[in-house]
């Protein structure tokens, strides 16, 4: 508002310019092209007319902007020709962009001359050339990251010729913290959004170590087939979004939708955000952009973790050994028994033990006992150098399966039939086809299943608020914990042989293993909280396991699983289920589900189904 009223008062005290006279039709047809919508983020309002995604006052100059574009386009014109001596505050200083389009619209060749010494040191600094969009994968331990992430790189000239891409600048959009909240807290008010999101310019070296080192997350970098000038546009509009606050949600206006719309300013006429009306998910919005013939090249940087692996995947289990001891103590570089190992098998051995060091000093404080031994060990690297790591790229995360799944199912419970109907909002589980997805991941986000029995006998079965498993497998050298939670309603096992369908949160954790190059098996202790109708208190704690493998076969992926819940009521609850998915194609695959569960309160039940899964956004 006091923007908007030095404005009015400067403008009539020492007008030295005025606004040219546009008739309205013309007004009107400029504020409805897509360019001028694309600049002031706005969308259909869900009864008529617009809203602006923006949600700060300060970034319009019309009080109703956020609700009217042509009166947003309107003041904007008027503002174009103010004194000059607002200076770095003067519209044409503050919008760019917007300056821009509208010189050219409209042949505006009287502006007032506006000295912009911030905007143009700032756009000197950045100096943009080119762009890329980063996708650094899916990072489970962080609510905001699990499904992975969004940025874009902006690069100077030179940046490809010099191989200077860790001086561009990132520009990152996300969500505003102030406090302390916890990692529930944080993903509620995520969903609900309870953050404001803010656009962000920070140096990429920065943005690198966050992701490769700290996060442990492999980056996939898409170079844009974006102009010089489409470039320079763009960055124009990032800096009028400086401190501009937007509603920030996890699944739809997240970091991957805002770029969406940046990118639809460098080139106009790209519609890349009308498909995303539900959902945002980075991996489609990746897709989208390959789709509208953006992608120029890709480039993979592995993450630490992964180059720690791929070093000491070739390493006997007495080598690994060696790569602690090392770790440990580094002036076993001189010791008889390691001069005496083949020179070949030192270098890998030493490399890997450096490496580790470094994996285990990411996000901690400076150590000199680590510092002296990365040191030592970094000396030994030299004079007896490895081979360059070689490490295969895994499937691009964009090729994977799309996000949403529909669901049909036909089986038998006991001696009734059903057919079961499915939607799961986001994105994978354990069996679904594995390519392009992190190994043993499950992230599940709003799944409602119905089943329909003999007789038109319909009932809820499931609904799923969200179930995320991360089954990391532990080895010699890293020791990660495997970790689930879940939390919704579902159908149990009930007195008299009915089924109850009772609300619940359970989670657990424990250790998974690798034990031959495609199975995997896990065990983890669990704790479950349970409201049950056929229980006398309002919520039953109880304590149990879930223990399986995982295996990864020539028709697709096969879980093998047991589950126990022992309350403190005295119910005890067990099953045994087997899932093996085929994968018919990348988008539709045909799961056979069977499961035996067991109840003190009822006898024994068998389930099969076979389940036809379609997945599309």
């Amino acid at each position: 508002m006091l923007k908007r009223l030095a404005y009015l008062a400067l403008s009539a005290c020492a007008s030295l310019h005025a606004a040219p006279h546009v008739d309205n039709a013309r007004l009107q047809q400029l504020a409805d092209s897509p360019y001028w919508i694309s600049l002031g983020h706005y969308e259909t309002g869900k009864l008529g007319g617009w809203r602006s995604y923006v949600s700060d006052p300060k970034f319009f100059l019309a009080a109703d902007g956020a609700q009217h574009p042509d009166q947003e386009l309107s003041a904007t014109l008027q503002a174009l020709y103010a004194p000059v001596s607002l200076g770095d505050q003067h519209a044409q200083c503050v919008y760019p962009a917007r300056t821009r389009w509208l010189r050219e619209q409209l042949q505006l060749n009287d502006l007032p001359v506006v000295d912009c010494k911030e905007f143009k040191q700032w756009y000197k600094d950045v100096s943009p050339h080119s762009a890329v969009m980063i996708f650094p994968a899916a990072y489970l331990n962080s609510p905001s990251s699990m499904f992975g992430h969004t940025l874009l790189r902006i690069d100077q000239a030179e940046v490809q010729r010099d191989n200077t891409a860790l001086l561009s600048y990132a520009v990152n959009f996300g969500a505003f913290i102030e406090g302390n909240d916890n990692s529930i807290l944080y993903a509620w008010k995520g969903l609900m959004g309870g953050y404001p999101g803010l656009f962000a310019l920070v140096p990429y070296q920065e943005k690198l170590s966050e992701y490769r080192s700290l996060e442990n997350r492999d980056l996939w970098e898409y170079r844009l087939n974006l102009t010089p000038e489409e470039t320079g546009r763009m960055v124009e509009h990032i800096w009028e979004l400086k401190q501009i606050r937007f509603d920030y949600f996890f699944f739809d206006e997240n970091c991957s939708y805002r770029l969406l719309e940046l990118l639809q300013v460098a080139r106009p006429g790209l519609d890349l955000t009308s498909q995303f009306q539900l959902t945002a998910i980075p991996t489609d919005t990746v897709k989208a952009v390959k789709q509208a013939g953006l992608v120029e090249k890709i480039d993979y940087r592995p993450s630490r973790e992964r180059e720690l692996l791929s070093r000491a995947e070739p390493l006997s289990d007495d080598e690994q050994h060696w790569v602690l001891k090392l770790s440990a103590d580094t002036g076993l570089l001189q010791s008889p028994e390691f001069i005496a190992l083949p020179a070949e098998r030192r270098a890998l051995i030493q490399d890997a033990a450096y490496r580790l060091e470094r994996y285990r000093a990411n996000g901690q404080e400076r150590d000199p006992a680590r510092t002296q031994r990365s040191f030592e060990l970094l000396r030994a690297i030299n004079k007896n150098p490895p081979p360059a790591l070689q490490i295969t790229p895994p499937g691009l995360p964009e090729d994977g399966h799309d996000s949403r799944t529909w669901q049909l199912g036909v089986g038998s419970r006991d001696d009734r039939t059903f057919a079961e109907y499915g939607l799961r909002m986001a994105y994978h589980d354990l069996n679904d086809n594995a390519y392009g997805f992190p190994l043993g991941a499950q992230i599940e986000i709003l799944q409602l299943k119905l089943r329909q029995y003999e007789g038109n006998d319909w009932q809820v079965q499931q609904l799923d608020l969200a179930t995320i498993r991360s089954l990391t497998p532990r080895n010699d050298l890293l020791q990660p914990w495997s970790w689930q939670v879940a939390g919704g309603l579902e159908r149990v096992l009930g007195k008299h042989g009915d089924e109850n369908l009772v609300s619940h949160v359970n989670g657990g954790a424990g250790g998974t293993w690798k034990l031959d190059d495609e199975l995997l098996g896990f065990a983890l202790g669990t704790v479950r909280v349970e409201h049950n109708n056929d229980f006398a208190a309002f919520i039953a704690p109880a304590a149990g396991f879930n223990t399986g493998l995982l295996w990864r076969n020539t028709l697709g992926n096969l879980s093998l699983e047991a589950k126990g819940d022992y309350f403190t009521n005295g119910e005890i609850r067990r099953s045994l289920s087997l899932n093996q998915q085929w994968e018919l194609s990348r988008n539709l695959g045909l799961r056979l589900s069977a499961a035996r569960e067991f109840s003190q309160l009822t006898s024994p039940i068998n389930e099969v189904m076979l389940e036809l899964k379609w997945y599309h956004y």
